[in-house]
């Protein structure tokens, strides 16, 4: 029985399910059989970007046994804005 993995995060907590791949699953597909959107209703595949292993794809793409769908919160500060606060602060 083959399977992927859905994961997302909150500041707070990190989800991560397990579902069972049919043939030919896409990544809405599978996203779908996780019921992440139930937990969470404020995903919004439509705006958010999702990826595999870190790096972004479409909803179509055909999902692989073993892999790791991401879906991916908008950033609240860019990364490196954030670091040159923090370098800023320390001095």
């Amino acid at each position: 029985m083959d399977k992927a993995e859905v994961v997302f995060a909150t500041p707070e907590k990190q989800l991560l399910l397990s579902v069972v791949l049919a043939k030919d699953d896409t990544v809405q597909q599978v996203i779908d059989k996780s019921e992440v959107l139930n937990q969470y209703p404020e995903i919004n595949l439509s705006t958010m970007p999702v990826g595999i292993f870190g790096k972004t794809c479409k909803l179509d793409q055909r999902v692989e046994a073993g892999e790791r769908i991401e879906i991916y919160r908008p950033l609240l500060q860019n990364p490196m804005d954030a670091r040159r606060n923090r370098a800023v602060n320390q001095k």
